[in-house]
């Protein structure tokens, strides 16, 4: 009898807290998460020929955004793309987990210079990308935009507003 009214007891104990609480912690890489939206800035950058182009950025500053990336996207539209931020300068690496564009990248220096570019990354691939150079920036664009505006190494770029003194977060 005492060991019925124990197994009553720890089966009725748990409906009595409410509902178990629900994870905080989600995936920044399935299709349907619904974190926070990256904020946005503008951003200019030199072509090796003087010219100039201006671009409309989403930021990712912290690791849920950099992870989340431009996963899921199917078109990013030209005159746009995502900087990533990241807390230090290191050599990084991206692939095209869910990405479903091709797209470019611009690998950026402290010193705001362009240390190298890999071009037309091919989608939903595992590939590491890289230039093998420290970065403290990465710039995502349209496959293609680098060539089509003259973006190589030793581009210059210029953050604008409050993305200057923006750091990245781990």
């Amino acid at each position: 009898m005492k060991a019925l009214q124990v197994a009553v007891l720890l089966a009725v104990l748990p409906s009595l807290a409410g509902p178990a609480p629900r994870s905080t912690a989600v995936d920044p890489t399935v299709e349907n998460w619904d974190g926070p939206l990256p904020d946005r800035g503008a951003m200019l950058v030199r072509d090796a020929f003087g010219g100039e182009h201006r671009l409309t950025v989403e930021i990712a500053d912290n690791s849920q955004l950099r992870t989340r990336g431009l996963m899921w996207r199917t078109e990013l539209p030209e005159g746009t793309g995502m900087l990533f931020i990241f807390p230090s300068e290191v050599v990084q690496s991206f692939w095209m987990r869910n990405t479903r564009i091709p797209l470019d990248m611009v690998f950026i220096d402290r010193k705001f210079r362009v240390v190298g570019v890999v071009q037309w990354a091919e989608p939903q691939t595992l590939t590491a990308r890289t230039v093998g150079k420290p970065s403290l920036y990465v710039l995502e664009v349209p496959a293609g935009w680098a060539s089509r505006n003259g973006v190589q190494a030793g581009s210059t770029v210029e953050l604008e507003g409050g993305l200057k003194a923006r750091p990245g977060q781990p």
